[in-house]
């Protein structure tokens, strides 16, 4: 009588060929010499496009990667400053991957070669509770209004024009999920060079390139420097 088992050519599979699946298969055959063992290669994610840029939803571990401090005690905004920087760490880290897990998530990332290389935060102005609340950012025609409050691009990748991509891929983002209109609140520095740290709003000159355009002078400033409302109407 012919052994049920010999149905099969194959008696297990190891998924992912290369040295992590040849060590497996080494140890089954081992451990059982009379089975048959097939190494079959796994298929791999397809990784992001040079310079593409995506939304964050769905992407939480991106966003950790480099928006999260790795240390305990560590200290970054978590780009909650203008969501609610009362929070502590826990809490903002819990907020941020609760955006992340549902549309229209909380902005988009830049990603070259593969690997995620720039923030920008995009989302409708009525969840950014300080812009809410602003007395130096004014208030124009806020109904189904977005808002781009920041940008951050890594160490490593700077100096490629990523900000002009995250914010040509924020007014992409903003306009699939439905916005009709996006702001920004950028700082006009005018013919001199801005730090990095006054310039994570951006400059009047970026959005501009990206069809914005001035609305009025707010009351804020950065590194000295006046902030202006800027509006891109979407079709």
């Amino acid at each position: 009588m012919p052994s049920a088992r010999a149905e099969s050519a194959f008696d297990i599979a190891i998924i992912g060929a290369g040295p992590a699946g040849a060590a497996a298969a080494l140890t089954l055959r081992q451990a059982a010499p009379d089975l048959s063992v097939l190494l079959v290669e796994a298929e791999a994610a397809p990784r992001p496009r040079v310079g593409e840029v995506l939304p964050a939803a769905g992407r939480w571990d991106d966003f950790e990667s480099f928006m999260v401090p790795r240390t305990p005690g560590g200290r970054r905004c978590v780009c909650m400053v203008y969501r609610n920087s009362s929070l502590d760490m826990p809490g903002r880290i819990a907020h941020m991957r609760a955006l992340c897990q549902s549309e229209p998530g909380p902005g988009v990332l830049a990603y070259i070669d593969g690997q995620v290389a720039g923030w920008c935060s995009v989302a409708p102005k009525s969840t950014y509770r300080a812009l809410v609340n602003s007395r130096t950012i004014p208030h124009v025609q806020d109904e189904g209004a977005w808002s781009v409050v920041c940008f951050v691009v890594r160490p490593g990748f700077r100096r490629r024009g990523l900000m002009h991509q995250l914010l040509e891929g924020a007014v992409g983002h903003a306009h699939a999920m439905g916005a009709t209109v996006l702001e920004g609140y950028p700082v006009d520095p005018g013919s001199e060079r801005i730090d990095q740290t006054s310039g994570y709003v951006g400059t009047v000159q970026l959005f501009e390139a990206h069809s914005f355009r001035r609305v009025r002078q707010t009351d804020g400033r950065r590194g000295g420097k006046a902030r202006w409302l800027v509006r891109h109407e979407l079709p």
